[in-house]
């Protein structure tokens, strides 16, 4: 028997566990059929019209993404506003969209964990831990090495010490970055490390308690930058997408490998038709 959409759920709940999600965000299913029978599955950061219009013509039948399409109760369903022409092209074509968002940044071996891993961190633990009941499983990929404890943001080691501005360039390479912001003493060594994925302005105060020289992530603003300054610190930002969309093809792989040792015969494919929605004019 083909597995439904149920079935993938139980699998994405085993490995980002919907009770890690913040209580503002909205995780799980968005549009769909839970009974309904599943083939292809697509994985991507943003439920866009665009995406989704790709996935529909690929005859995609759940497309997984890291952004939820709802955040808010609609007040009404126009199929004429962005939202409202998702949803309405989502059914039309039986496309179940579902969101792993805060709970997939929280996870041991998430977003977070595999940032970590590409800048080179070790001994992670989170910047915010997450309090839990001991009662949450985990499906932890064993190639990353997981925080010791679930939460937003990680605080890690370097192998050895470097001045901020190298520690910049170093993670513009490995990430395959264009450009990233820098804020603080270029001279300024640098052997402890915390990150956040996606948008970590409001985490600074962590980042201050926590005893790294330097803070990562995507979306500061000016007086974050100021307010770094004041303590002697660095923050490096490199953008909301490229923190973030990392996670597209590592889930792609994750999910494949945990579906055929189930002996489910679906199609996941990571959907490469994403870009960063910022242009930058050198």
């Amino acid at each position: 028997m083909d597995p439904t959409v149920s079935d993938i759920i139980k699998v994405l709940d085993s490995v980002a566990p919907p009770a890690l999600a913040e209580a503002w965000d909205n995780v799980g299913l968005q549009v769909g059929d839970r009974e309904r029978t599943v083939k292809n599955i697509w994985i991507a950061l943003d439920p866009t019209y665009q995406v989704v219009k790709a996935a529909c013509r690929q005859r995609v039948d759940l497309l997984i993404t890291h952004h939820p399409l709802l955040f808010k109760p609609l007040q009404s369903l126009d199929f004429l506003t962005p939202v409202g022409s998702i949803i309405d092209l989502a059914v039309r074509h039986h496309l179940a969209i579902f969101s792993a968002h805060t709970n997939l940044d929280s996870t041991l071996g998430g977003i977070n964990d595999i940032l970590a891993a590409r800048i080179g961190l070790s001994d992670l633990k989170p910047l915010a831990e997450f309090q839990s009941d001991n009662q949450i499983r985990y499906d932890v990929d064993p190639l990353v090495a997981p925080a010791q404890g679930a939460g937003i943001g990680r605080v890690g080691s370097l192998d050895a010490a470097l001045d901020l501005k190298s520690l910049a360039g170093r993670i513009k390479y490995k990430l395959k970055l264009r450009y990233v912001k820098l804020s603080g003493d270029p001279a300024l060594p640098v052997k402890k490390v915390a990150i956040c994925s996606g948008s970590g302005a409001s985490l600074l105060a962590e980042f201050f308690a926590s005893g790294a020289q330097v803070f990562i992530s995507g979306d500061m603003r000016y007086h974050d930058a100021r307010d770094v300054e004041a303590f002697h610190l660095g923050l490096i930002d490199i953008g909301h997408f490229a923190s973030e969309h990392l996670i597209v093809e590592v889930l792609a792989q994750k999910l494949a490998g945990i579906f055929a040792d189930s002996k489910m015969n679906l199609n996941v494919k990571a959907c490469d038709i994403e870009k960063d929605p910022f242009t930058v004019l050198l």
